[in-house]
């Protein structure tokens, strides 16, 4: 009766890990959640709440963009991305859609450099962000919106300063430099983001 009761208690503590793995490897909902964040409650509300369809999406973009290896700036990208970034926000007191316009291709070419789909195909691109810049994408999301619609000032200020958060995020990550296995952050020694330095900013721009 013991060994019965042992046998049959193994087997549910089996069944149980089981259950757990493969949810976890079909992306169940709570790992969705937390792998997403932001881009989950979007994608919800995108499918109108349908979360069956959104979760599937989002399983779909981690099937076909999961496996995507980002790959370094060459010598000499990285620079050159954060002064154009620095032209952009320099430009916008007095043409804030031409900035925005052209923050939005630069943020497009970074991350083909990077290794993600081209922005030409600007849907594919963003869903492959998505999978591994989910808590940023939103920004480039904004921009490219903002770009193709009737915003005011202040809103292409935000799509501008939200978009800010993936160019970080791509001109930072695995940049390469003389130090191999030490890539450069977001943040240089001073404790700075380094584009902020490399320009000042226009009193008020907001940048």
């Amino acid at each position: 009766m013991i060994t019965a009761v042992i046998i049959a208690v193994v087997v549910l503590a089996a069944a149980a890990v089981l259950f757990v793995g493969l949810r976890r490897a079909r992306g169940g909902g709570g790992g969705l959640k937390h792998r997403f964040g932001p881009e989950y409650e979007h994608t919800v509300a995108r499918h109108d709440g349908d979360v069956k369809a959104a979760e599937r999406e989002l399983r779909e973009r981690v099937h076909r963009h999961g496996s995507l290896k980002q790959e370094p700036l060459p010598p000499g990208a990285r620079e050159r991305y954060l002064a154009g970034w620095a032209d952009i926000q320099e430009q916008f007191v007095e043409s804030p859609h031409k900035a925005v316009t052209e923050a939005d291709a630069l943020l497009a070419r970074l991350a083909r450099d990077r290794g993600f789909p081209d922005g030409a195909q600007y849907e594919d691109q963003v869903a492959a962000l998505s999978v591994h810049h989910a808590h940023a994408v939103h920004g480039y999301r904004s921009m490219h919106t903002a770009v193709r619609g009737q915003n005011s000032t202040e809103e292409m200020r935000e799509a501008m300063v939200e978009g800010r958060h993936l160019f970080e995020a791509l001109v930072s990550e695995h940049a390469v430099d003389s130090h191999r296995g030490n890539p450069q952050r977001s943040i240089d020694n001073r404790g700075r983001a380094p584009w902020a330095s490399a320009r000042r900013h226009p009193k008020g721009s907001g940048l």
